[in-house]
């Protein structure tokens, strides 16, 4: 076998495909390979690694998703440089550029993600806290409402508190979200639902951001938390049919 191949080897006339073939190699890449790139081009803040990764997300349709490459390749690389500034590894320009390889894989996966023309008809107010300039997690969030059909307010990041007042009550919408990536600026979260609620008692809140906890957002007085972008949606459809359930009075005793 060994001769076979080094005949193999040294035959210019043979096809590179066949022999790639007879070392069992094939082009076609494995879904656990792609995803790894993308993570791996992310926290080494890899612009062009990421836009070969996406670009081989795409040419394997029926391997990985669009939203698989978002969702377990993007965000879970990101989440990873989350978890190297938590240990001080990584400063705030790692986080940048990590942030910028992300938007570049980003940028090439998103018009191939299916978006929910049959999702519930929910809006939602959104945006990163006041003094937070972090908003990689809220684009993250505002793609997956985007995707299941919200009609999305983005406020963008270093929001003044009441500008999310103002905007909650000018669009009526179902659910205001806010994000946030330090303890200090958290702490304004707590300002704005108590501002809400006395306007508009009815108005969901949801939070999120690397220091919020489920906890932290009950006592904050939030309605719902979501830890991760990709559980976002899904929390705010549970408050929102809770709200409906309790305003028909259909409550369980």
């Amino acid at each position: 076998m060994c001769r076979l191949f080094e005949n193999t080897a040294g035959n210019p006339h043979l096809p590179q495909k066949e022999f790639n073939e007879f070392e069992g190699e094939t082009d076609m890449a494995t879904k656990e390979e792609i995803l790894t790139e993308l993570k791996e081009a992310v926290v080494e803040y890899d612009e062009d690694g990421c836009k070969e990764a996406a670009q081989k997300v795409l040419d394997n349709p029926d391997v990985i998703t669009p939203m698989e490459g978002v969702m377990d390749g993007l965000a879970a690389g990101m989440e990873r440089v989350g978890e190297l500034f938590d240990t001080h590894e990584y400063f705030v320009p790692e986080v940048l550029m990590c942030a910028d390889a992300l938007y570049a894989g980003l940028d090439i996966l998103r018009p191939h993600v299916k978006i929910d023309q049959e999702g519930p008809r929910a809006s939602v107010v959104l945006g990163s806290v006041q003094g937070d300039v972090h908003d990689i997690g809220k684009n993250l969030v505002k793609m997956m409402f985007d995707i299941a059909g919200w009609e999305v307010y983005d406020l963008g990041r270093d929001v003044p508190l009441e500008q999310f007042v103002e905007k909650q009550l000018d669009t009526k919408s179902d659910v205001l979200a806010m994000s946030a990536m330090m303890t200090t600026t958290m702490l304004g979260m707590k300002k704005v639902i108590a501002m809400v609620k006395e306007k508009n008692p009815d108005c969901l809140i949801m939070l999120g951001g690397a220091p919020l906890t489920r906890d932290v957002a009950n006592l904050f007085g939030a309605d719902g938390y979501a830890e991760s972008a990709g559980n976002a949606v899904s929390e705010g459809i549970k408050m929102i049919s809770s709200l409906r359930k309790f305003q028909k009075g259909d409550v369980p005793e």
